[in-house]
């Protein structure tokens, strides 16, 4: 059967007698974990053992980009920011190439050692600090410096077994608004839009980017609906003059800058007839099921795209730390990380004299 269009949350650590019975409801074909969904590595495979004797086939995700947003922390390695990567590549663009793909075949390997499918990453925004909900969970201001670094972090995902994710289409860089508060307005011309933010995209797509998720942002002078429920940016663009044919997923719909397109039932049908393969409905478990019941009244065909998401190959954890490759990685990570931090304390003192 093929997955379900919805992937939702769940509430704590294990799972809860109604989420039994939802996870099994045939429009949910994914599950998103959190920081409250983990307490240790343990009660982690545990809680996806029990998933997945009850839906073997359902996608299971988290955000593990590194820097503040990395779900999974104790017991996992602690990865970078990904700007740390590129000012690494202004100095040694060779060796930060190398690095990156260290870095996401490790990032994937730990996620699929405790059978979650894949991380959504890599973030393939244009940015350094422009925009407050993105800044350092890019890898640079600059196009080329930011196609480079998510090519290398895309073959490491890949050779860990994991699909990878390129976020947030055609980029959220640009804008200073946070999608999660507001609906961002960006009043670029298409042209300057994709020549910079979208450069990236357009770069990785022939390059085994599996997966893309569109920002909530709304482009005036391009179309009348925020990326993520627009026809044009999804099908005209991302489809035919991109040719782009792996899965589109959409970003929360419980971001405030989903709100204008209604209510949840109505955000769920506008994703869909735009193009995304599956819609996510997080930290609302009643909006989660108001998209279920438009679902369930509706029925739309599920995407045969989804399955691709699946881990393709994976390790134990005891196998993932006796190889030599896991242990090369950690320490240099770590000196990256203080590296970048070290350097993030002197602009501050900089900026503030």
């Amino acid at each position: 059967m093929k997955p379900g269009p919805l992937m939702l949350d769940l509430v704590g650590t294990t799972l809860m007698p109604d989420e039994r019975k939802l996870i099994q409801h045939p429009g949910v074909g994914g599950l998103i974990f959190f920081s409250r969904n983990f307490e240790s590595k343990p009660q982690l495979l545990e809680l996806v053992a029990e998933i997945k004797a009850l839906r073997p086939s359902l996608l299971l995700a988290v955000d593990q980009e590194g820097g503040r947003v990395q779900r999974l922390q104790d017991g996992f390695t602690r990865i970078p920011p990904m700007q740390a990567f590129g000012r690494f590549y202004e100095e040694r663009p060779s060796e930060a190439v190398e690095l990156a793909k260290e870095c996401a075949w490790l990032m994937a390997a730990e996620v699929l050692a405790c059978g979650i499918d894949f991380s959504f990453a890599p973030v393939l925004d244009v940015d350094d600090r422009h925009c407050k909900v993105i800044a350092n969970r890019a890898f640079s201001p600059k196009p080329a410096s930011v196609a480079a670094l998510g090519k290398a972090f895309i073959e490491g995902m890949r050779e860990a077994g994991m699909a990878s994710t390129g976020k947030h289409f055609p980029g959220h860089g640009a804008v200073k608004g946070d999608s999660h508060l507001e609906l961002p307005v960006d009043q670029r011309e298409f042209v300057e839009v994709m020549a910079h933010d979208g450069a990236s995209f357009q770069a990785l797509m022939p390059n085994g980017m599996d997966a893309v998720m569109p920002a909530h942002i709304l482009f005036p002078k391009v179309d009348s609906q925020p990326v993520g429920f627009s026809q044009h940016w999804l099908q005209k663009v991302l489809r035919t003059q991109l040719g782009f044919q792996g899965v589109i997923f959409s970003d929360d719909l419980s971001m405030a800058g989903a709100v204008g397109a209604g209510t949840y039932g109505q955000r769920a049908a506008l994703a869909l007839q735009a193009g995304c393969d599956m819609v996510l409905a997080c930290n609302n478990r009643d909006g989660a099921l108001e998209v279920l019941a438009w679902l369930e009244e509706n029925e739309p065909e599920p995407s045969d795209k989804l399955s691709s998401m699946l881990a393709s190959k994976t390790q134990s954890w005891s196998e993932l730390k006796n190889s030599k490759r896991w242990l090369a990685i950690v320490p240099k990570l770590k000196a990256l990380g203080d590296q970048y931090l070290a350097s993030t304390i002197n602009d501050k003192k900089k900026e503030s004299s």
